[in-house]
């Protein structure tokens, strides 16, 4: 068991990211027992979720005349145009079945503003809208953080570079993650995560 002060986030293990899903992340059922494995070592685990409504404005589809994995510009930046997925209360947007969400001590959901998208478990796409994770760690007195969890490559290297911008000690581990890689996006995110000084193991 990891001290008190560890916590381990495990990110969008959902339906739709994995094989089958309507965003799938190849291998994304894979990470799943060792995920559920590794939560016996921490005292706190947190789940996030991808919760997003029908009408949200990263769906492709409601944005007549583009595609999945275009992109279009928001108030807050660029934005990705995604498949509809983990749409609220769908069988997609579920928990993986196998991942043991009831170990959860609490789970962040992220993406509800219809309006903007969110890959950070700390921060909405804005970089300014908190989800409310980071209040919740500092009450529990957590400074270090383990992540595992879908996508590497955006929803948990956004997570881990917020976590270290936010002076938690912060650490990927890429055996319990799988990535989208959209053109090159992995590679990106390592990166990233290297210069801001995330731990990848």
């Amino acid at each position: 068991m990891r001290g008190d002060t560890a916590a381990l986030i495990v990110i969008d293990v959902q339906v739709d990211f994995c094989p089958g899903g309507a965003l799938a992340v190849a291998g994304g059922d894979e990470i799943v027992p060792g995920v559920d494995a590794l939560i016996d070592d921490f005292a706190v685990t947190v789940l996030t979720q991808d919760w997003h409504p029908a009408d949200h404005t990263s769906f492709a589809v409601n944005h007549p005349g583009t595609e999945p994995f275009g992109t279009i510009t928001m108030p807050y930046g660029p934005q990705t145009l995604w498949p509809a997925h983990c749409v609220i209360g769908s069988a997609g947007a579920a928990f993986h079945p196998d991942l043991r969400a009831d170990a959860a001590d609490a789970v962040i959901r992220k993406g509800f503003r219809p309006g903007i998208d969110s890959y950070s478990a700390f921060v909405e796409n804005d970089l300014v809208t908190p989800t409310g994770l980071e209040g919740y760690l500092r009450t529990r007195g957590i400074t270090d953080l383990t992540f595992v969890g879908l996508a590497t490559d955006f929803c948990v290297a956004w997570s881990a570079i917020d976590a270290e911008r936010l002076g938690f000690r912060s650490t990927v581990v890429l055996d319990l993650c799988r990535a989208i890689d959209l053109d090159g996006s992995l590679a990106a995110a390592l990166e990233s995560m290297s210069d801001a000084g995330v731990e990848v193991i």
